[in-house]
């Protein structure tokens, strides 16, 4: 019987930050849209201090940061970090639950922070994730985490923000299979699918609103809805489901943000008028139709920036592991006429607001946490997207990940040779 035995060594979380910490030289970008050449900013107890520019006291520590760029920690939105390790080996799959209506399924006390994906989104300036369930109709509830804890408890920043449903789609492909055409049809249960939404909806209030004689937790976990504790993360793409989903939350009192939005740029009026924000899909992709742009994935986040939607860039639906590619979907908006600073708040200050979270992260701004990082050059580029250092809550972290421990082993047999 031959045996193997596989080690990783996983990166210890820093310490927490003893003495105060100045960074100078640097050009900041704050998050919001402002950019401060050869700037400082001074944090302590894991808050910042002050920002300013070279005439800002300096306090504590000071890192020499001249030539190079400082950037608020990048949020990942609607992920599935920490709950899936390899996205084909079903034991270290843990996203999705049993069951239809799931709202008490918490993600949170599934979160593996010693997850080798985990460490290896903060080499991209990744330092924050909403970490979110999938699967059933309502899947369950997400809280927000910062990417450097030795365990979930240590890693929550936000618990229980909101709770995650899976709109139905009004139209569904055929089933080749089965012999049927490739392409899209009306989803003839659609009708019946929503109605079940609603009653389990009016069911939890009625429940919510009674004597409550036995504790039924699908319906308990519903409270924070009714109550505006929470937000309702709503997973739809077409035109007819971000309508339907939108009046179903209005009706229902409920703040609600479109997750995935494929065709929301054609209802931005509706959104607009409604206070709905959207984490849209990530650039990389096709399009969903042939009588599409082919460059729609590419130009939907300036589409409805440009409408006054407030959206976000998320990648939920691909894997896992491609959540550190944030920043570069965030740069190919670049390409289609979105500034680079506006493109930062895609995936910065935008997703803070989206969350929840602004009052803390999303920008470097005196008070919030001081959850940024020093890059060589422009991190919404791959060429310039080379982290020298990273701070969460004043923490100075390890960059190290099993990729990096690797290619440093592999360049010194090449170099030896």
């Amino acid at each position: 019987m031959l045996c193997c035995t596989l080690t990783f060594a996983q990166q210890t979380p820093a310490d927490k930050q003893t003495e105060a910490i100045t960074i100078t030289g640097a050009t900041i970008h704050i998050g919001d849209g402002t950019v401060i050449e050869n700037g400082t900013v001074v944090f302590e107890n894991g808050k910042i201090q002050a920002v300013g520019n070279s005439s800002t006291s300096t306090k504590g520590k000071v890192i020499d940061a001249s030539g190079k760029h400082m950037y608020p920690g990048f949020i990942g939105a609607n992920t599935n970090l920490g709950l899936v390790e390899v996205d084909a080996v079903n034991a270290s799959n843990d996203q999705a639950e049993m069951g239809s209506m799931i709202p008490h399924i918490r993600s949170l006390i599934a979160y593996n922070a010693e997850s080798k994906v985990i460490e290896s989104m903060r080499p991209n300036g990744i330092l924050t994730a909403q970490v979110s369930p999938n699967g059933g109709r309502i899947s369950g509830t997400s809280s927000i985490m910062q990417l450097d804890a030795w365990n979930w408890e240590d890693a929550a920043l936000k618990i229980d923000d909101g709770v995650h449903l899976n709109w139905p789609s009004s139209f569904s492909r055929g089933s080749w299979w089965l012999g049927e055409p490739r392409g899209l049809k009306p989803n003839e249960n659609y009708a019946k699918q929503v109605d079940e939404i609603v009653s389990f909806v009016k069911e939890s209030k009625a429940y919510l609103n009674g004597k409550r004689p036995t504790k039924n937790l699908p319906y308990e976990a519903m409270e924070g809805l009714f109550n505006g504790k929470q937000k309702l993360y709503v997973n739809v793409d077409d035109e007819k489901g971000i309508t339907d989903a939108v009046t179903f939350a209005r009706d229902n009192g409920m703040n609600m943000i479109v997750v995935g939005g494929y065709q929301a740029y054609l209802v931005t009026a509706l959104l607009k008028s409604n206070n709905v924000p959207v984490l849209i899909d990530h650039t990389q992709s096709l399009p969903k139709t042939d009588d599409e742009d082919y460059d729609l994935p590419y130009k939907n986040p300036k589409l409805l920036a440009d409408a006054g939607v407030l959206v976000g860039i998320h990648t939920g639906n691909n894997s896992n592991f491609q959540t550190r590619n944030l920043p570069f979907y965030a740069g190919q908006v670049v390409g289609q006429g979105m500034s680079k600073e506006d493109a930062l708040k895609l995936i910065t200050s935008n997703i803070a607001k989206i969350l929840g979270v602004d009052d803390q992260l999303g920008t470097i701004a005196v008070g919030k946490r001081a959850t940024l990082f020093i890059s060589e050059g422009d991190a919404l580029d791959m060429r310039g997207n080379q982290l020298t250092q990273a701070f969460i809550d004043g923490r100075d972290i390890s960059l190290e990940t099993h990729q990096t421990e690797l290619w440093k082993r592999y360049s010194n047999k090449f170099k030896g040779n």
